[in-house]
């Protein structure tokens, strides 16, 4: 009887705990919905990933410089970034990008800078020996910890593309960075 004259007193408290209710099962199925969602690279990803890329090329110097920089990707990426035609670059120079194989032994000669996606342990000491002595810009998308050679390891999220940079790499390398492509990181990990 006590119980029944608590709800028959409160009848605001009945109408709020169904809301409540309403409320966090409507939260429950959004949530469940978002996490059913497969994890496909948002609009304009590809874009991001290739204006880093093109960014990090505009900051580098090799050698003997190059009219035109031959851009190879080796391995499987998550990101489109060749085409048919070289594509220019907001600044110079123009980059021309192609696939290559992990096994080309012409690496080395044939390409200024890497793209690399996934590749097996086997495949990255293939590609290793075959740019060994030749001054070619590395960049990878698989290499979390920036570890396996790369230069530059690019990170995504659906927001930003950033990168990190293995300084050995980058001194071991034959090519010069500027330093203002770490200005690039700062533009790029802003949301």
């Amino acid at each position: 009887m006590k119980e029944a004259t608590i709800v028959r007193s409160k009848p605001n408290c009945r109408i709020g705990i169904w809301v409540s209710s309403l409320i966090m099962s409507i939260v429950a199925i959004q949530s469940h919905a978002q996490n059913t969602v497969p994890d496909t690279p948002p609009i304009g990803q590809d874009a991001a990933v290739r204006q880093v890329v093109l960014g990090i090329i505009s900051f580098t110097r090799w050698p003997q410089p190059r009219p035109q920089v031959r851009l190879c990707i080796v391995g499987d990426t998550g990101f489109t970034l060749n085409s048919a035609e070289p594509s220019a670059s907001s600044s110079p120079p123009v980059v021309a990008a192609r696939q290559a194989s992990a096994s080309d032994p012409t690496i080395g000669a044939t390409c200024d800078a890497l793209y690399m996606g996934a590749l097996s342990d086997a495949e990255r000491k293939q590609v290793d020996a075959s740019r060994a002595g030749h001054p070619i810009l590395t960049i990878s998308e698989n290499d979390p910890t920036c570890t396996l050679g790369a230069m530059f390891c690019l990170s995504t999220s659906k927001n930003r593309v950033t990168f990190d940079m293995n300084l050995d790499s980058v001194a071991r390398s034959g090519v010069r960075v500027s330093p203002q492509v770490l200005e690039l990181a700062r533009k790029r990990s802003t949301p």
